[in-house]
């Protein structure tokens, strides 16, 4: 029996990622990944944008210097989709492993994971599936267990790859671990999103965000409900284009009221078993998240979001606002698996109720498997790509790369012409400069970096481009957009081919604007970086040396006493 869940974990992760696990990339949408890439100022915070996939990037260097880039990739989709369920299926506090089963199941198989991935969020996936695990080793510390400490760190560190999953895993993890740790996991959740904390505060730009994207990114009704039923299912992002059709059925707000009402009346058992302080927290938690998702929808909440975006630095994570419903997902799964197993003490076929509850996400949802019924599929990089980042790599030449035409994503033909995020400040070894506005709705919202609005000037008046750090023009062809010939005059074409042609740019080239200071930015990935390796190496040490000395140390304080 101790084998079901893992299984049944193993299974629901099989049947979305299966047609996926060939060899080549899944890109689409934010999720780009390369065969090798290469470790950059960006991928530390040290560029002029500001730091949003920050360390995830230099993560994914250091990564693909060991594995191909394709296999860290189906490693980290495979790892999160397993991880999740299983997690939250441990977490049940209850005895029964079909009880178990349904948590995993509504956890792993949900409309969040299904849109994050569809959107490209592997990040945001990866933080879905520590966040079981979070709370698991914050209620650890809680109770004062042995090496809780270092597992709630261990928890957290596959979270913090971009800024939002930082938040979402330090809140969790010190909600869990109660107001009695917060000198310990305060200071350790800080330090360990460092990495983009300190370049987010120093940046030289400043973090404040446009609030154009406020109603763009607002989360948004999936059929004839509201986006509160659709937030309260998981769902509601802000992209239509990601959302499983069978979102749109009619029945489903129905279904959706239904499975949460179930869920609060499980959610009852959780005090008596974990204590009321902490199922308090852990449902307060999930409302939270529930009213941040849905507060730019609501009357007013729009206007208050684009001031605080407007002036508060780092309010811009509040845009994209459904992703906080993620702290919505461990109460509701579990809720509900408690539910029904309250449910099934007064029925006689209790074994039909748990199949049925189990399998309900997989009837409601069933176009989220085998990669979304063929949304998602694998390809293979054109040969222009690896031989430009040859012909980059051996030149050693100062300038960045600006890529044309000037667009934050692309579409290919050879993916499908699905939308997919630029690749090349990913695939190229050298710092790619790409347009930040995106287009929502055919409404642009404007970009943060302000280099890039600097640049677009700058061809706009055919300026040199050298003047602004710029070495190199990469002219990406079979993709929307356009580009103005007079900005190509008079650059040097160095290598050309069907989907890519590369310009150096004459004359001297001028050094890249400064980003944040290197030197507490350095500090602050070392810091963290030392607390996620000291706490891997205090797991890995004999706990009993520790209770030895622990005893030791309490019969001389019963010495000194007497």
């Amino acid at each position: 029996m101790r084998l079901v869940l893992p299984a049944v974990s193993a299974v629901l992760a099989l049947l979305v990622l299966t047609p996926l696990l060939g060899r080549g990339f899944v890109l689409n949408y934010d999720m780009v990944f390369a065969p090798d890439q290469s470790l950059l100022p960006d991928g530390l915070g040290l560029g002029s944008a500001l730091p949003r996939s920050v360390p995830a990037d230099a993560v994914m260097s250091f990564a693909t210097a060991l594995l191909p880039g394709d296999v860290v990739q189906k490693i980290a989709l495979l790892a999160a989709l397993f991880a999740g369920p299983l997690g939250a299926g441990r977490l049940v506090p209850t005895n029964s492993v079909a009880i178990r089963v349904v948590a995993a199941v509504w956890y792993g198989w949900s409309a969040y994971v299904a849109e994050r991935l569809f959107m490209g969020h592997w990040p945001y996936v990866v933080t879905y599936a520590c966040l079981p695990w979070i709370a698991a080793a914050g209620l650890a510390v809680r109770r004062g267990k042995p090496k809780a400490l270092p597992k709630l760190i261990l928890a957290c560190a596959p979270a913090v790859l971009t800024p939002t999953g930082g938040i979402i895993a330090a809140v969790l993890a010190v909600v869990c671990s109660g107001r009695r740790k917060l000198a310990v996991t305060v200071p350790v959740t800080v330090l360990l999103n460092m990495p983009w904390l300190l370049p987010s505060v120093l940046h030289p730009g400043g973090s404040l965000s446009s609030p154009d994207g406020v109603g763009a990114f607002a989360a948004r009704a999936e059929n004839w409900g509201s986006p509160v039923t659709s937030v309260l299912g998981l769902g509601g992002i802000w992209n239509a284009e990601v959302v499983p059709g069978s979102r749109g059925m009619p029945l489903l707000p129905v279904i959706t009221l239904l499975s949460v009402a179930v869920a609060l009346v499980g959610l009852r058992s959780l005090a008596p078993r974990w204590g009321l302080a902490p199922a308090r927290s852990f449902v307060v938690l999930g409302a939270i998240g529930v009213a941040i998702a849905v507060f730019g929808t609501l009357p007013g909440g729009g206007d208050v979001l684009a001031w605080a975006v407007s002036h508060v630095p780092g309010a811009g994570l509040l845009r994209d606002s459904q992703k906080w419903a993620a702290w919505w997902a461990l109460p509701l799964s579990l809720g509900f698996a408690l539910g029904v197993e309250a449910a099934g003490k007064y029925l006689t076929n209790r074994t039909a109720l748990v199949a049925l509850a189990a399998l309900l996400p997989l009837i409601t949802m069933p176009d989220f498997a085998w990669a979304g019924l063929g949304r998602l599929e694998v390809v293979d990089y054109p040969a222009d790509w690896s031989a430009v980042r040859t012909v980059l790599a051996a030149d050693d030449g100062a300038g960045d790369v600006l890529a044309l035409p000037m667009s934050a994503f692309r579409r290919f033909s050879w993916n499908g012409d699905r939308t997919q995020l630029d690749p090349a400040p990913r695939f190229l070894p050298r710092t790619v400069v790409i347009d930040d506005v995106v287009y929502v709705g055919g409404r642009p919202v404007s970009g943060e970096d302000g280099r890039v609005a600097t640049i677009r000037r700058a061809m706009a008046r055919n300026d040199d481009l050298g003047a602004f750090g710029i070495g190199w023009v990469l002219v990406e062809h079979g993709t929307p957009g356009s580009v103005d010939p007079g900005v190509l005059r008079g650059l040097r074409e160095v290598w050309s081919g069907p989907w890519l042609t590369l310009y150096r740019v004459p004359g001297a080239i001028a050094p890249p604007p400064a980003g944040a200071p290197r030197l507490p930015v350095v500090a602050g990935d070392l810091g963290a970086l030392a607390v996620v390796a000291s706490s891997l190496l205090w797991l890995l040490l004999p706990a009993g040396r520790f209770r030895r000395s622990s005893h030791s140390r309490t019969v001389e304080e019963q010495a000194c006493a007497h």
